[in-house]
């Protein structure tokens, strides 16, 4: 008889090798602590129709900045994702599959999609661990862009060093991409605090085993 593989190994599976971390689905599994029915496959297939549509606008689009365009029209505007201001430390925030059901997130989660997106279109994206508020730099041919997960916006420099104005580190340090496993830590920090602050101890012993895991496998 076949062993039912326990949800913290299999996420102990996905981040084994740094460079190999489907970051989608790891993100995506974070979820079953909460929800142990949880059909990540399911999930999986709701984001492969959405990258289909998004397949099919960018189609044509020969250019880094035309690709960026799209998708940040089909993002932000078609699909309507968004940060969730009124309730912005709800724990549904941080897991993906209820973010694609509400298109409402916070700077992480709702940058993790972005980032598979753009992995399914050609786009050089990755993860800012910015201070205080995650951040998306897309590579073009020009240099790089700096997105706002939360808004959509795109930061002038400007912006970008007044938001890093206190925080003793130089703009260019803080703009470096974030490894996947640095991506998954940040992810989990968020829900730990929140789980802490809720008094929500069974989820937050979990939520400790998974950044238990993700500092044995680094």
């Amino acid at each position: 008889m076949e062993s039912v593989v326990s949800a913290l190994d299999y996420f102990r599976l996905l981040v084994q090798e740094d460079d190999a971390i489907p970051l989608f689905e790891a993100a995506a599994s974070i979820a079953t602590d909460a929800e142990p029915a949880l059909d990540l496959e399911g999930v999986q297939t709701t984001f492969d129709l959405l990258a289909g549509k998004l397949a099919a606008r960018a189609r044509g689009k020969s250019t880094e900045a035309a690709r960026l365009q799209c998708l940040l029209g089909f993002f932000f505007v078609e699909e309507a994702f968004a940060g969730n201001a009124e309730n912005y430390y709800a724990p549904a925030n941080s897991y993906l599959h209820r973010v694609l059901e509400t298109r409402r997130g916070i700077p992480i989660s709702l940058a993790v999609l972005f980032l598979e997106f753009a992995r399914h279109i050609g786009i050089e994206a990755h993860g800012i661990s910015f201070p205080g508020h995650f951040l998306l730099r897309v590579t073009l041919r020009e240099g790089f862009a700096v997105i706002d997960p939360f808004s959509g916006d795109s930061l002038s420099r400007e912006e970008m060093e007044r938001r890093a104005t206190g925080f003793g580190a130089p703009l260019a340090q803080l703009l470096k991409p974030a490894p996947r496993r640095e991506i998954l830590v940040r992810m989990l920090r968020n829900l730990e605090a929140i789980h802490a602050q809720s008094g929500e101890r069974v989820l937050l012993v979990k939520v400790r085993q998974r950044l238990e895991v993700l500092e044995e496998e680094a």
